[in-house]
């Protein structure tokens, strides 16, 4: 057995597209694919982007609002999973600080596992 870390110390700083947030890295594959563990302290940001490929953002500890082309704040919390398309305009934001696990690779279909959050 091994044990790794993924925590906020293991992370590099990301300050691209204005963003302000902690990335872990945690898994890439030979087809094109990353999976990582985003940290985000109180009024962290992930900036305004294009999503390169299709992207899962998995919410593991705190809140924060997500949004796309749309100037509308949408409010997520433990439990929720976004996902944007490629191409997508987006941006993820927190008062209080959030950690999510964050997925992109070009073939990712959550809707075949995960309902709809009502």
């Amino acid at each position: 057995m091994k044990i790794f870390r993924f925590g906020y110390e293991t992370g590099k700083t990301i300050s691209r597209f204005d963003s302000n947030f902690v990335m872990s890295g945690i898994l890439t594959c030979d087809k094109p694919a990353h999976i990582g563990c985003m940290h985000l302290e109180p009024n962290g940001i992930v900036g305004f982007h294009e999503a390169s490929c299709p992207q899962l953002l998995l919410v593991v500890s705190g809140q924060g609002w997500v949004r796309c082309d749309a100037d509308e704040l949408v409010s997520v919390g433990i439990g929720d999973a976004v996902f944007w398309d490629q191409g997508e305009w987006h941006e993820t934001k927190t008062d209080a600080g959030l950690t999510a696990i964050v997925s992109e690779a070009d073939v990712l279909d959550p809707a075949q596992f995960m309902p709809l959050r009502k």
